[in-house]
C-alpha cells in the first residue's frame, strides 16, 4: 500500500511507472526528475526512519528543569521485523536549573513553572506543536503537594502534542539509571552497576547488569528535607528529617535553630540509610522507616557504584555553593564512606548528575510500535493514562483453547474491577507461528471475555510483543465484528507498568509512539507516618 502511494506521488508526466522492478530484482527509476528522485527517496527513507522531538520536564523537591532532544528510530529490517529502535538521540536544548518555586500554602506555584516552561520554548526557538513526545515528571517532594497532579495535567496538556504526565519511583530509578549513563556504562564495560540518584526528597537505586535494569528501590532520603531561609532559621523540615531526628534523639521545630552536632548527626542517620543499601544491608530501624518501596531484590554486589541527581553535582566536586539545605554534609558523609573503605565498589562519575532524570523523561521514555498495527478509526487515538492489564494467557501450545484465553481473561478483568466503560489495555505475550487458526482462536477467547458489556465507544487495546498486532486486530473487528473501537499494536516491549499512553500514528511509517508509565499520585505512597503526627510530638 505505501510502496503504490509512492509510486502515484512520484509518477512522472508521461504516466510510465516511476517504479518498476526490473529482473535483477532491483528498484529503477524512469523518467524522473531529480527533485522527483529526492522526494522519492526521501519518502521511502521515512518508511524506516521516523525522528521524533522530545520533551523531558522534571519538577523536583529542589529544582526544576526541562530538555528538548531529537530522537532517531530505525526498523529492524535485516531482523525481518516491523519493530523499532532507537539508533540515535540528541541534545537539542536544556533549560537553566531553577529552584522549584512553591507558594506559602505549601504548594507548587504553577504559574512561576509555566512562565518558566514558556520561556524555556522561547529561547530553544520550539513551539508546541514541534514537539511529538516525552514527559513530564514529579519527583521527590513536588510528587506530594496537594496540586501536584493538576501541575502535572497541566503541563502535559500544553507542552505538546503527545507528552505524558507521569510520576512513580520506580519509573525514576529507571530513567535516572538511563539518563545519568549508568546503563550504557554497564552496556559497554559487561560490568554490573549500582546507580544511585539522590535527590532533593528521595534517593532512587538501580541494579544494572550487562546493560539491563534488574532491580529497583527507593528511600526518602535527599538534600532538601532540610533547608534553611535567608536568617539561618530551618524553616522547611520534610517528614523523614523529622523520623530522623527522632531516630537520633534530637528536638527538631521547624523555623527553629539546631546546633551543629544535632544536625550531624541528623544528616549522618540519612547518610547511613543510603550506605546501608549500598553494603547490602538488611533494611530495619530508620531505613525501614524511610522506605518507599520494596528493598532491592538484587543482592549481588556490584563492581561500581555510580551517582547521579544533585547531591551528585556535590559528591563528584561539580558544586561548591551553598543553597542552605543539607546536600553538601550528605555528599561528605557518602564520599567519606567510601574513602575510609566501608564501601567496597569503586565509585564512578557516569557522566550525568543533576539532570539525569530529565535526560531520561527526554529521551527514553518513548517507543514507537511495529509497522503491523491496526486502528478502527482515526478518533481511537490517543489515548492517556490507560490501564495495562497481563492476563496470563496460554499460548505456547500449537493449539489455543478459546476457553482457556476467555477464562484468563475474565480473571483478570475481575481481579482487577476494570470498568468497562473505560478504554482497557491487554497486554499480550506471543508465543508460537502466526497461523490464523491460534489468532482467531486468541481473538474469539478475548472477545467473549470483553463480550458486549460497558460503553461500546471504549476502546480495547491490545499491546502484542510479535509481528501479529494487524491481524489480530482485523480478526476483531472484521470477523467477529466486535462493537468497539480496536487499537492493536506491537513491537512493544512491557513490564509490570501500570498505564500506557498511545499517540496518532506518525506517516509515512505508520507507526504510533507508546509511553508506559506509572501513575502514583497517592499521598500514601510517599511515606511513613504524617508530618503533623511528628510536630505535634516535638
Amino acid at each position: 500500500m505505501q510502496l503504490d502511494d509512492a509510486r502515484r506521488k512520484f509518477a512522472p508526466a508521461s504516466g510510465r511507472p516511476a517504479l518498476q522492478f526490473h529482473d535483477d530484482g532491483e528498484l529503477h527509476y524512469h523518467e524522473i526528475s531529480e527533485e522527483q528522485k529526492s522526494g522519492l527517496a526521501d519518502f521511502l527513507w521515512k518508511l524506516e526512519n521516523v525522528e521524533l522531538a522530545t520533551v523531558g520536564i522534571d519538577i523536583g523537591s529542589s529544582t526544576s528543569h526541562l530538555m528538548f532532544s531529537r530522537v532517531h528510530l530505525q526498523r529492524k529490517a535485516q531482523a525481518l521485523s516491523s519493530e523499532f529502535v532507537v539508533v540515535s538521540r540528541e541534545t537539542l536544548w536544556k533549560s537553566p536549573i531553577l529552584l522549584t518555586p512553591f507558594c506559602s500554602d505549601n504548594t507548587i506555584d504553577a504559574e512561576r513553572l509555566r512562565s518558566f516552561i514558556d520561556e524555556a520554548y522561547r529561547e530553544a526557538r520550539l513551539a508546541r506543536a514541534d514537539i511529538d513526545s516525552g514527559a513530564v515528571i514529579l519527583t521527590g517532594e513536588a510528587i506530594k503537594r496537594n496540586n501536584a497532579k493538576a501541575i502535572a495535567d497541566l503541563f502535559a496538556e500544553e507542552s505538546g502534542k503527545f507528552v505524558c504526565a507521569t510520576a512513580g519511583h520506580h519509573l525514576e530509578c529507571l530513567l535516572a539509571a538511563h539518563g545519568s549513563g549508568a546503563v550504557a556504562l554497564s552496556r559497554r564495560t559487561h560490568r554490573s552497576i549500582l546507580n544511585v540518584d539522590m535527590g532533593g526528597g528521595t534517593t532512587k537505586i538501580a541494579f544494572i547488569r550487562n546493560g539491563v535494569v534488574e532491580g529497583t528501590c527507593a528511600v526518602a532520603v535527599g538534600g532538601r528535607l532540610l533547608a534553611q531561609d535567608g536568617h539561618g532559621r530551618w524553616t522547611h523540615v520534610d517528614e523523614s528529617a523529622y523520623l530522623a531526628a527522632r531516630d537520633q534523639g534530637v528536638a527538631l521545630r521547624p523555623g527553629g535553630a539546631l546546633a551543629e552536632a544535632d544536625l550531624e548527626r541528623i544528616v549522618g542517620a540519612l547518610a547511613e540509610v543510603v550506605i546501608g543499601i549500598i553494603q547490602g544491608k538488611p533494611e530495619g530501624g530508620l531505613a525501614g522507616e524511610l522506605r518507599l518501596t520494596e528493598p532491592l531484590p538484587v543482592v549481588i554486589e556490584p563492581h561500581f557504584v555510580c551517582f547521579s541527581g544533585g547531591v551528585a553535582e556535590y559528591i563528584f566536586e561539580r558544586e561548591r555553593a551553598d543553597y542552605g539545605d543539607i546536600a553538601r554534609p550528605l555528599a561528605d558523609k557518602i564520599t567519606r564512606a567510601f574513602a575510609e573503605g566501608r564501601i567496597a565498589p569503586k565509585m564512578v562519575d557516569p557522566g550525568q548528575g543533576i539532570r539525569a532524570t530529565v535526560i531520561g523523561a527526554s529521551q527514553f521514555t518513548v517507543q514507537l510500535s511495529g509497522k503491523t498495527i491496526h486502528l478502527s478509526g482515526e478518533d481511537a487515538l490517543p489515548v492517556h493514562n490507560v490501564p495495562v492489564l497481563f492476563p496470563p494467557l496460554p499460548l505456547a501450545g500449537e493449539k489455543v483453547s478459546v476457553e482457556a484465553i476467555e477464562q484468563a481473561t475474565r480473571a483478570t478483568l475481575a481481579g482487577c474491577g476494570q470498568a468497562m466503560d473505560e478504554p482497557l489495555a491487554l497486554a499480550i505475550r506471543w508465543r508460537g507461528d502466526p497461523h490464523h487458526r491460534r489468532l482467531r482462536a486468541l481473538a474469539e477467547g478475548i472477545a467473549r471475555a470483553i463480550g458486549t458489556a460497558g460503553d461500546a465507544r471504549a476502546a480495547l487495546i491490545l499491546l502484542v510483543d510479535g509481528d501479529v498486532g494487524a491481524t489480530l486486530g482485523r480478526i476483531l473487528e472484521r470477523e467477529l465484528q466486535l462493537g468497539r473501537d480496536v487499537v492493536s499494536i506491537d513491537g512493544i516491549h512491557l513490564q509490570e507498568f501500570d498505564y500506557v499512553d498511545i499517540g496518532t500514528p506518525v506517516q509515512p511509517a505508520n507507526v504510533v509512539p507508546v509511553v508506559i508509565k506509572s501513575m502514583l499520585f497517592s499521598a500514601g505512597q510517599a511515606g511513613g507516618v504524617s508530618v503533623q503526627s511528628f510536630k505535634e510530638q516535638a
